[in-house]
């Protein structure tokens, strides 16, 4: 396992001046760092591959959906745009040395038109991600969906849903990241969420049911280790919160209180915990 930790837990767009944060990582016990990326042809690969490579850690990248693109807007255009953004992605996180992005790359955060998806909106997906798995295939680099929960999407809240969405993509570099915290909200059983991803788990987030520091609250910690040895899983176990003040990040993530003394103790009391939990 590979122990990660998400950028958001202390500034809301990571850059080469927020360098310094990164030996503090290695020196905590990370193994890499989570990294957003919202704008692809403005991202400072070549320092921000420079500064993760010599603090000693490797970087996956989340990507949501930014000014207004959608993979399952009813405009074409719309579509089209999304397409080239996400490649644009693709390419810039292959530069800057990462080989996963993750999130939910399908539709924008808060996206929710007061209705269920349709069946034009899953084609439309299907048909975006069967495009982009050979992109993301000759750059090196693999994606995973993130089912999110019904507050923040209407599009793909289970697993059982993304994994239907892959078989359908059927493309070996495009597959689902499970997180805990939208598992606890969306699944009957988080263990068996992640025993039905098993075949397209390609990223886990590690994070508690409040997104405080893992290990304090009520997630299933003990039988989510038993899952993941179960199936084999030997990827990233990343813990994404959220800093208390990060504008409009932390209003996304409806942060509206400190979940802890510090954002240090978030990520730093939780790798301890997860390490002693998966060892």
């Amino acid at each position: 396992m590979k122990f990660g930790v998400h950028s958001f837990i202390w500034t809301a767009d990571f850059s080469p001046a927020d360098a310094a944060l990164l030996p503090r990582l290695k020196d905590a016990g990370f193994d890499g760092v989570e990294l957003p990326l919202f704008h692809p042809a403005a991202y400072p690969a070549t320092e921000v591959r420079r500064a993760v490579e010599s603090a000693g850690l490797e970087c996956t990248f989340s990507v949501v959906m930014v000014d207004d693109l959608n993979t399952i807007s009813g405009d074409a255009g719309v579509r089209a745009r999304t397409r080239q953004y996400l490649a644009d992605c693709i390419k810039t996180i292959a530069d800057t040395g990462g080989r996963l992005m993750v999130g939910p790359l399908y539709a924008p955060v808060g996206c929710l038109p007061g209705r269920r998806r349709n069946a034009d909106e899953w084609k439309a997906a299907v048909e975006t991600f069967q495009s982009l798995g050979p992109v993301a295939e000759q750059h090196g680099v693999t994606l995973a969906l993130e089912p999110l929960n019904r507050f923040e999407t209407y599009f793909l809240n289970t697993v059982e849903d993304g994994v239907r969405l892959c078989d359908e993509i059927g493309h070996p570099s495009v597959g689902l990241l499970v997180d805990t915290f939208h598992a606890n909200i969306e699944e009957k059983s988080i263990p068996e969420a992640y025993r039905r991803a098993a075949k397209h788990l390609k990223h886990v987030h590690t994070c508690e049911n409040d997104r405080g520091a893992p290990g304090s609250g009520h997630v299933e910690w003990r039988e989510v280790v038993t899952a993941l040895h179960e199936i084999g899983y030997d990827g990233w176990l990343t813990n994404e919160s959220f800093g208390f003040a990060l504008g409009g990040i932390s209003a996304a993530a409806s942060i509206w209180r400190d979940l802890a003394p510090s954002p240090d103790d978030i990520a730093f009391a939780g790798v301890r915990f997860l390490k002693q939990a998966f060892a």
